[in-house]
């Protein structure tokens, strides 16, 4: 839970940015939010949710 709320906290602040930027048109992040919310109740959320969760263990993982 912590981790797709990190996401989507993240995906927000990228969004805003580009929203306030003007490279973003709210259009645009209308339709991004719409994707998000069909796609979690989708039967690939679980596939995606795997894929996140890899990637961030191996993110997590590295040592610098």
């Amino acid at each position: 839970m912590v981790l797709s709320l990190s996401v989507v906290v993240l995906l927000l602040i990228l969004a805003w940015i580009f929203l306030r930027s003007g490279g973003l048109k709210f259009s645009h992040a209308l339709v991004c939010v719409l994707l998000g919310f069909y796609l979690a109740s989708s039967s690939m959320a679980a596939t995606i949710h795997s894929g996140l969760t890899a990637t961030a263990n191996a993110v997590s993982s590295l040592n610098p």
